[in-house]
């Protein structure tokens, strides 16, 4: 299983609230803030945004990266809880 960030850019509220019910799905997953997750999966990165993919409307932005060896952050969405699900799985 491999760590990957998923960043997006929705105009509408309900596309954004169906890509965080889409992200929720991955075995293991942390909002790092409102439009950025990190996921843990099996799927290579074109997979998972195939999956995401359908519910974005045109202009919408979507960005799916495998995390690498280092990270940094301040102050991640679910406090305490997500920064050590960050320092475990990043």
């Amino acid at each position: 299983m491999s760590c990957y960030i998923v960043s997006f850019q929705a105009k509408e509220l309900e596309t954004r609230q169906a890509l965080r019910k889409m992200l929720q799905t991955y075995p293991g997953h942390c909002a790092i803030h409102n439009t950025c997750w990190a996921i843990v999966t099996d799927r290579k990165a074109t997979e998972i945004r195939d999956h995401l993919k359908d519910v974005l409307l045109m202009g919408d932005r979507l960005f799916v990266v495998r995390s690498g060896t280092e990270g940094a952050w301040r102050n991640a969405a679910g406090g305490t809880a997500a920064n050590e699900w960050l320092k475990k799985y990043l």
